[in-house]
């Protein structure tokens, strides 16, 4: 009995004096150590992950919003110079139009001296031949008065004469008094005293009339 109690003290002991177990005990301390580690250093990284996606998100929201406004002033600033563009296009069409209207303007003068000069000859005195160098005179008027106006249509000046019976219309004729006509209705020309022109369909002068009105 004795002995077989010494054999299991001698086992016993060469069990736990045994160099693997030994050796086996501090790897697996440090095995234990490095999955601790290795678990903290994840973590580590994950937030730092985290973090550098929040940022990299915030400058992209910002890069967004200025590309947003950057597009936005582009835009506008598109649209100014097209509409200055347009602008221009359209002063430089109206100057070729109406840039001779102060020369027009003056030319109606003496298409008005004409038109007068014609109207005073007394047409028993044309038609008669008393007096043939007063037709001739007259006849040169009068052809000068057409190709005058022939001149005046082919640069888009056209005759503003109202008939008897039109409506007044504020924007081509001016009215020089409101009088009670017989057989002319109310709010209609009357008489014309002077013939307007328009350039270009714009009044460049109103006729001159007379406006029939309510007895």
């Amino acid at each position: 009995m004795a002995s077989w109690c010494v054999r299991a003290v001698k086992l016993s002991y060469s069990v736990v004096a045994s160099p693997s177990i030994i050796r086996a005990s501090p790897r697996l301390l440090c095995t234990a150590a490095q999955q601790k580690s290795g678990q903290g250093s994840e973590e580590d990284q994950n937030a730092e992950q985290s973090a550098a996606e929040k940022v990299l998100a915030e400058e992209k929201g910002q890069l967004e919003e200025q590309l947003k406004e950057v597009t936005d002033k582009y835009m506008r600033a598109l649209a100014d110079t097209e509409n200055l563009r347009t602008r221009s296009r359209k002063m430089v069409e109206d100057s070729k139009l109406y840039g001779i209207q102060g020369f027009c303007k003056d030319l109606l003068e003496v298409a008005d001296i004409l038109e007068k000069a014609t109207e005073s000859v007394p047409s028993e005195e044309v038609s008669s031949q008393k007096n043939p160098h007063l037709k001739n005179l007259y006849d040169g008027l009068v052809m000068t008065d057409k190709q005058i106006q022939k001149v005046f249509t082919k640069h888009g000046l056209v005759k503003l004469n109202p008939d008897g019976g039109q409506k007044f219309d504020p924007y081509e004729h001016e009215a020089l008094f409101h009088a009670p006509v017989e057989g002319k209705e109310p709010g209609t020309v009357a008489i014309v005293t002077k013939v307007g022109y328009k350039l270009h369909g714009r009044t460049l002068r109103p006729a001159l009339v007379g406006v029939a009105k309510a007895p």
